[in-house]
């Protein structure tokens, strides 16, 4: 045999125990991933596993949002029902006083219309406190149909459509018109 044979046959002798270690090492490992790979059965399984998990999740949380808005519901209805108090508590002080003068006996009227003027400044610290204000247009002023009501159209020489006079004071709430000011109107004279 002549060396090069020699050198091919070595290695075909040692690449041939090389090759059948390869196999028998990847045997195990094919093995372990064909059982690692779960069956039908244990897919099924652990689906049916998950979608209870997810149910579970899903009616807490159904849960925790009817609480919550149960909860909104009841702040809702506490505002709506306490929102007038600190204002009632300062019209009862009003009303204290109107009582007050009512009993009032001495027939003096001075100091009955001091009475009436300590009841006109509380309720309107009660209105300044509730954010209430008046509606007070000047004659001249320019009609605003939003904040105020025309009573009557009255012939004048001011341009039509103004303000004549003010017959009732009008009043905002927090820039909402609660009661339009009563107002009299400028219309054009008649031509003769």
């Amino acid at each position: 045999m002549s060396h090069h044979q020699q050198q091919q046959n070595q290695n075909s002798e040692t690449e041939l125990p090389q090759q059948e270690a390869q196999a028998e090492a990847a045997e195990p490992q094919a093995n372990a991933e064909a059982a690692a790979e779960p069956t039908p059965e244990q897919l099924a399984q652990r689906v049916a596993e998950l979608e209870a998990e997810l149910a579970d999740i899903n009616k807490y949380h159904q849960a925790e949002l009817q609480n919550l808005g149960r909860r909104h519901q009841e702040e809702i209805q506490a505002a709506h029902k306490f929102a007038a108090k600190k204002f009632a508590e300062e019209l009862l002080k009003v009303k204290d006083y109107l009582e007050m003068a009512l009993l009032d006996q001495s027939g003096n009227f001075d100091a009955l219309k001091m009475g009436v003027d300590m009841t006109l400044t509380e309720l309107k610290r009660a209105f300044e406190q509730a954010q209430i204000k008046e509606i007070l247009p000047q004659p001249g002023d320019k009609l605003d149909p939003h904040r105020h009501q025309a009573f009557q159209t009255v012939e004048s020489e001011q341009e039509p459509n103004t303000i004549v006079n003010v017959m009732q004071k009008g009043y905002t709430l927090h820039d909402r018109v609660l009661r339009p000011a009563t107002v009299s109107v400028a219309k054009a004279p008649e031509a003769e």
